[in-house]
């Protein structure tokens, strides 16, 4: 095999062209044989391949930098920088990560979990480049759907108009823009990716700039042509951003492929190539269904990833919102491009006219949530809690400053597993309790998660209900609306918690109580506003406090429950905070996450203990 002879891009480099198309097969076999076994990212690292390859023979990512956008399309790159012996712990606990890591690796240039970000960071280095008087390639590699986020469109008008050299990679698997359309536009395509054409133009150019008046004459040829391309030829919008534009290139033929990136790697200037990709490309499965082969589960690769919906938290939430628009005709659901990952494909299918999704743009969905519910509409946009971090001005100055309701239905909160610190839901707590008006639920379980969902949309103002990844654990009395009750007396110990972490909490005081340990257990249901009563009465009575979440310490519940405390005269003897502290928590399973952070029922328990 090929593949079993690369373990750097030099390797990739030595190869004929007859071995690269062999590689680019044995690539295929190994990403759907080993993403079977582990889970992870198939369809878009499929369509990525050939590109990657290509990317490998042209540039030496040691030194030149390639920034991923999104990350999730990098295994291939892995792959050929000799991680391939550790795809056997892909996205596991002290494994390979499923996105670029520079800790990881000198060939992964930046962190890249999340979309949009590519050609804003690029240029930040082709800058640095410049201006330090390094010599290095600058390479920005944006695709499967990043495109559609605003951040990507201030990096491009920018980086065009900066005249850095620098390649922008658009990565077209026919989610981020539309297809050329016409004969003509593909002629066009055709003549510009000739060798002939360039040498031509390079020339031409030169020549010009030695003859007297040679200058005028190029700039009023370049404005006839440009004016005549502008007509019929429908990318020029990256050119008025300032890049010299090359594509649409085939993202499969790997020989093409090599010689474009060449061409554009020598062009002292930004240039933006366009390669179309086929999703998913060379396992039907993933190809026949490249958005549910997106993220898959470990599978039996003759059969294909499974791709039924399992009952959790997500589903629940979809479900429940079709059956509340059904009784109200202003409720509307809003996703950025995650309408799968969020339960809202049964709403869209219900109700299409009022199912927005607005791709990779949190901020404008956000915004634009604003604006229904100042019509009278009731917005409910379902995102994910790391993903809601790119609307937070929105939620501000858009929603929260005129008292809007709007519903956030905030998916993944807390942590989320193999994703790892990228995807992690560890934030929200923090700045969504400190928006003024702003209300957050959480529950613990599905009939909770149904209950505050119909609550949410009879409020005012903004309301969060903040949920899992996942399925539920146990199951809890009704919510009657009230912000924190009291699920089990005890004398020694309050134990406070919320959301699923709440199994933990009750848990540990099973431990506890074959320790002999009273533990009493409150379970907060709204965490803002909060209400400390519950707690405050139970810390008279046991003199002592451990509050237990899986987010970071600075703007905690616990922090804002101790300081309610304090305020209303009640200190306890000793309070324990069980959180994240101020750290990013690695990837892993939710439970291998939780007993690493002491955030298990053992790990409250030996807390309570050793406090004791």
């Amino acid at each position: 095999m090929i593949l079993e002879r690369i373990s750097t891009p030099a390797d990739v480099k030595a190869l004929n062209g007859a071995e690269l198309k062999i590689l680019c097969e044995e690539l295929r076999r190994f990403l759907v044989e080993s993403v079977a076994r582990t889970g992870g990212h198939l369809a878009s690292n499929l369509g990525a391949v050939e590109l990657t390859v290509a990317l490998h023979r042209v540039y030496d990512t040691e030194k030149d930098r390639l920034v991923f956008d999104v990350g999730h399309q990098c295994y291939v790159h892995k792959l050929l920088t000799g991680r391939r012996g550790m795809f056997g712990s892909l996205r596991q606990l002290g494994g390979l990560s499923g996105f670029p890591k520079p800790e990881e690796s000198v060939h992964d240039a930046f962190v890249a979990g999340h979309a949009s970000n590519s050609v804003s960071v690029a240029l930040g280095i082709a800058r640095a480049r410049t201006l330090m008087g390094e010599d290095y390639g600058v390479a920005a590699l944006i695709g499967d759907g990043a495109l559609t986020g605003g951040l990507a469109y201030e990096g491009l008008n920018d980086a065009g108009a900066s005249g850095e050299p620098m390649v922008v990679i658009l990565n077209d698997n026919g989610m981020s823009i539309d297809p050329n359309v016409g004969g003509v536009a593909t002629h066009l395509s055709r003549l510009r990716l000739r060798p002939g054409y360039y040498r031509f133009k390079k020339s031409y150019r030169a020549v010009l700039e030695h003859v007297p008046g040679g200058q005028r004459i190029y700039r009023v040829n370049h404005r006839i042509k440009s004016g005549i391309k502008k007509a019929i030829y429908p990318c020029s919008m990256f050119e008025d951003m300032g890049f010299t534009y090359l594509g649409p290139v085939d993202g499969h033929n790997v020989e093409q492929l090599c010689t474009t990136l060449a061409w554009a790697r020598e062009m002292d200037c930004p240039v933006l190539l366009h390669v179309r990709t086929v999703k998913g490309k060379g396992y039907k499965p993933a190809e026949t269904q490249p958005e549910r082969s997106h993220g898959v589960a470990p599978f039996d690769p003759a059969v294909g990833p499974d791709l039924g919906r399992s009952i959790d938290f997500s589903y629940i939430l979809g479900h429940e919102l079709v059956e509340l628009a059904g009784r109200n005709r202003r409720i509307c659901a809003v996703t950025a491009a995650m309408a799968e990952g969020t339960g809202l494909q049964e709403f869209a299918s219900a109700w299409p006219k009022r199912f927005f999704d607005v791709g990779i743009a949190e901020g404008h969905a956000v915004a634009m949530s604003a604006g229904l519910a100042k019509q009278g509409m009731v917005p409910v946009f379902a995102v994910y809690s790391s993903f809601l971090q790119r609307g937070f001005d929105m939620l501000l100055h858009d929603v929260a400053l005129q008292g809007l309701h709007v519903v956030l239905a905030v998916d993944r909160a807390g942590l989320v597993g193999s994703d790892g610190p990228t995807h992690h839901g560890c934030q929200d707590v923090g700045y969504l309790t400190q928006i003024p008006g702003m209300t957050v639920l959480c529950p613990a379980c599905f009939e909770e998660l149904k209950a505050m969902l119909r609550a949410a949309i009879d409020m005012e103002g903004p309301v969060a209900v903040r949920y899992p990844r996942g399925g539920e654990g146990r199951q809890y009395p009704a919510w009657n609306g009230e912000g924190a009750s009291l699920l089990r007396p005890g004398t020694d110990v309050t134990l406070a918690a919320y959301g699923t972490l709440t199994d933990e909490a009750l848990a540990a005081a099973e431990l506890l109580e074959e320790k002999g340990v009273s533990a009493e257990v409150v379970k907060i249901h709204r965490i803002a506003p909060l209400e400390a009563g519950p707690a405050a009465e139970s810390v008279r009575r046991t003199g002592r406090l451990l509050v237990l979440e899986d987010c970071n310490e600075n703007g905690s519940v616990g922090q804002q429950l101790a300081s309610a405390l304090v305020q209303a005269g009640v200190v306890p003897g000793t309070l324990i905070l069980k959180n994240l502290k101020n750290g990013f928590a690695p990837q892993g399973t939710v439970p291998q996450l939780r007993k690493l952070l002491g955030l298990d029922a053992e790990g409250v328990a030996a807390a309570v203990l050793e406090m004791l």
